[in-house]
């Protein structure tokens, strides 16, 4: 597992107690960013970046997903998907991480933490969510289109 997919493991928790708690502190969430990166700077603001850029941007993130995922209402899917979903959503509609690695780090938390149809249903909506910021022309810092044609990721 890459240093940043390690990274993503800890903000999907943290994301998911967020879903299943909306009233919890979030005052510990930096010290449990780093305890779990075991101090890492790199991996810790790598984390504690996409963390708040979720947080921040969940509206718009939220809509994204809501447009392309055909049948669905996000209080229907899994918690660990529907997050997922907002990291790889987020990734590809404002973080400066590759297209295709966006999908393929959602995808991995998926099968990792979802059940056997998660990684399919995670693909599939992010790539709708990919296709169609292509389509309206829309750019992020680094997600060009046709700039990702690996889904491997350099620590």
């Amino acid at each position: 597992m890459s240093r940043r997919s390690r990274a993503r493991e800890v903000v999907l928790q943290l994301l998911y107690r967020d879903d299943l708690n909306n009233d919890r502190s979030l005052a510990n969430d930096e010290d449990f960013v780093r305890e779990r990166l075991e101090g890492d700077p790199q991996l810790v603001d790598f984390a504690w970046d996409l963390l708040r850029g979720v947080r921040s941007r969940r509206q718009d993130v939220d809509t994204a997903l809501t447009q392309v995922a055909a049948n669905w209402s996000l209080g229907r899917m899994a918690a660990t998907d529907r997050n997922a979903l907002r990291i790889g959503a987020y990734e590809i509609l404002f973080g400066n991480t590759p297209d295709r690695v966006a999908v393929n780090e959602a995808v991995e938390l998926a099968k990792r933490f979802g059940t056997n149809q998660s990684a399919p249903f995670v693909n599939g909506v992010l790539d709708r969510v990919m296709h169609d910021r292509r389509r309206a022309g829309a750019s992020s810092p680094g997600s060009q289109p046709g700039s990702a044609t690996s889904t491997t990721e350099t620590t």
